[in-house]
């Protein structure tokens, strides 16, 4: 994880602020229309999709553009997500696709990839007029699937990409590799391959560690397994990370960050690596990792004394 300080302040009437929104909430419209008009109000261009505009009240001077095109976030300095976790994730694929970094507005419940709430509003039009953020890298991971021994799809994840089983009453026959040499097999739920990132989402459910996000680390977690070795692991950024589905058993499937999937038939297998592209965050507090884990999780520090002075 890397960051760097916002670009150099430049006249505001040449940048343009891309907002993607879910609007299927009510909260999210109106969020939208007030950091609309603050952007706007401050002399920044404003750009959102043709499919969002039509639920969203905007004045003619916002842009609008088709999600298919390309080069949707082109010229655009910072893309404004506001939603839940499904939304975040979304504009993650956005971000990853152009470089242009990710400022997140959480309007769900936990939403660890966002960086303010939405009584923030204020604060993130005033941050981003005047560049009051920084700029950090997260690391994702590229995920490879063979079967009879052709790559049949490519894919990445920002927080996992895990193995499923597709009948509730049958397990999937696993056997987990690592750099090329097994490790162990047995019937699960599924296989969870998370970033650091990932570490608080799917991963944190099926009952991994919590990774702080400077840790660069690949973590494997595996969902009802039946075995007595079945731990979640822990290993290098280098690391290669495979899932055998086996030849006997029902057939699974793929999913990464729960938004795109593939069918896996029997004999398939799902290698995990590093990924190439990274998702950049745009942040606006210098709270710890931990600070923000305390507040996303209420967890109880009351009694807290610190470290003796």
């Amino acid at each position: 994880m890397t960051t760097t300080p916002a670009a150099t302040p430049e006249a505001t009437s040449a940048r343009t602020v891309f907002l993607l929104a879910h609007t299927g909430r009510p909260a999210a419209i109106r969020s939208a229309e007030l950091v609309v008009q603050g952007l706007l109000r401050s002399g920044l261009g404003v750009r959102v999709l043709e499919a969002e505009a039509a639920d969203l009240p905007l004045p003619p001077s916002v842009e609008t553009v088709r999600e298919a095109n390309p080069g949707v976030l082109d010229g655009c300095e910072l893309l404004i997500v506001l939603g839940g976790d499904g939304t975040l994730l979304r504009g993650a694929e956005f971000s990853r696709a152009s470089g242009v970094p990710m400022l997140g507005v959480n309007l769900g419940r936990v939403g660890f990839l966002a960086e303010a709430e939405r009584d923030d509003l204020d604060k993130v039009v005033d941050r981003v007029v005047t560049r009051a953020y920084e700029v950090e890298e997260r690391m994702t991971v590229d995920v490879v699937v063979h079967n009879n021994g052709d790559v049949v799809h490519r894919d990445w994840a920002l927080n996992e990409a895990a193995v499923q089983k597709v009948s509730p009453e049958r397990m999937l026959e696993v056997v987990l590799e690592i750099d090329g040499r097994p490790v162990t097999g047995f019937g699960c739920d599924g296989i969870v391959c998370a970033t650091p990132t990932g570490s608080t989402a799917y991963a944190f459910s099926a009952g991994g560690p919590v990774i702080w996000p400077e840790v660069e680390a690949l973590l494997m977690v595996p969902i009802g397994a039946h075995a007595l070795f079945a731990k979640p692991l822990v290993t290098s950024p280098t690391s290669v990370l495979a899932v055998e589905v086996q030849p006997h058993t029902p057939q699974g499937v793929l999913w990464c960050d729960g938004r795109r999937t593939i069918e896996l038939p029997p004999g398939a297998r799902v290698e995990v690596r590093r990924g190439a592209v990274p998702v950049r965050l745009a942040r606006l507090h210098h709270a710890s990792f931990t600070d923000r884990l305390v507040a996303k999780f209420a967890l109880p520090v009351s009694g807290w004394r610190g470290a003796p002075s």
